[in-house]
C-alpha cells in the first residue's frame, strides 16, 4: 500500500532517494524497483532487519533494474547520517506525527536535500484523525504514537520556514479511514467480528485492485483520505546564490 505518487515525487532511475522512517519498507521497496539508490532510514532495530530482508529478496528476484541500489540503516531523523545536499529524493510517509523536535526532522531533510531536490511528506488527515482521537486514548496515547495532528496549511508553513517550498498535494486511502473509525470505537486492542470483516475487505482491495473498491477509493479520497501527501521543493537558487557568494569571496580575495 503506497501514499507517496511516485510520478509526483518526479523519482527516475539512478537518483538517491531517502526512505525516513521506512518502517518495514513499502515506499523504499517500490523505489527500489523504479531503480533509485534507495536508503532506508528507521531508529527502530526489527524496522530496519525486516527491510533489509525484503530489499535483499527483491534484488535475489530480479525484480530491480541493474542500476538500482539500496542500503538500510538504523538512524536518527533529527541527526540524519548523510553530507548537506547529497540526496535527490526524500519520502517521509507518516512519521512526522510521530516526533516532538518537528522542525529539527524538517530542517534536516532540507539540509540533506540537494537544491532542486524534493520530498514527499504524509501525515494523518486532520479530520479523519480528529474522530481517532475522539473514539479512543489508546490510539494515539502510547509511547512512539501520534502526538499532533496536522493541518494542511499548518504542514505547509512548517515546510516553508524549514526552507521548503510546498508544491502539489492529494489524499490517500479513503477506504482505511472507516476501518480505523470502527477500530477505535470498539477498542483497538480488541478482537472484533466487524473488524476482522473490514480488514479482511482491505486485504482483498489491496491484493485484487478490483474496479469496484478503487473507484470508491478515488472518489473518496477527497472527502475522508486517511492521509494528507504534500510534495515540497527545495530551491534551486539556493545553490545559484552559494555559486554566487563563492565567487564574490574568490574575487576579493585576488
Amino acid at each position: 500500500m503506497l501514499t507517496v505518487d511516485y510520478d509526483r515525487l518526479h523519482l527516475r532511475p539512478g537518483m538517491t532517494v531517502l526512505d525516513l522512517g521506512c518502517g518495514e519498507g513499502r515506499h523504499a521497496f517500490e523505489a527500489y524497483r523504479r531503480g533509485a539508490r534507495v536508503v532506508a532510514v528507521d531508529w527502530g532495530q526489527h524496522e530496519v532487519a525486516t527491510t533489509k530482508r525484503w530489499l535483499g529478496a527483491i534484488a535475489e528476484a530480479g525484480e530491480a533494474p541493474a542500476g538500482a541500489r539500496y542500503e538500510v540503516v538504523r538512524g536518527d531523523l533529527l541527526h540524519l547520517p548523510f553530507p548537506d545536499a547529497s540526496v535527490d529524493r526524500v519520502m517521509a510517509s507518516e512519521v512526522l506525527e510521530h516526533i516532538p523536535d518537528d522542525a529539527t526532522a524538517m530542517a534536516e531533510i532540507t539540509r540533506v536535500l540537494k537544491p532542486g531536490g524534493r520530498v514527499a511528506v504524509t501525515v494523518p488527515r486532520f479530520g479523519p484523525e480528529r474522530i481517532c482521537w475522539a473514539l479512543s486514548d489508546a490510539y494515539h496515547a502510547n509511547e512512539g504514537g501520534h502526538i499532533r495532528i496536522y493541518r494542511a496549511d499548518v504542514l505547509r508553513a512548517r515546510l516553508s520556514t524549514a526552507g521548503l517550498v510546498p508544491g502539489a498535494s492529494h489524499h490517500a486511502h479513503a477506504l482505511h479511514a472507516p476501518y480505523w473509525w470502527l477500530k477505535c470505537a470498539v477498542g483497538v486492542d480488541e478482537d472484533s467480528a466487524a473488524v476482522r470483516a473490514y480488514h479482511r475487505l482491505l486485504v482483498w482491495d489491496l491484493t485484487e485492485r478490483p474496479w469496484l473498491t478503487r473507484t470508491v477509493e478515488r472518489v473518496l479520497d477527497p472527502l475522508i483520505g486517511k492521509s494528507f501527501v504534500v510534495y515540497a521543493d527545495k530551491p534551486a537558487e539556493v545553490a545559484v546564490a552559494a555559486a554566487g557568494l563563492d565567487r564574490e569571496r574568490s574575487a576579493a580575495a585576488r
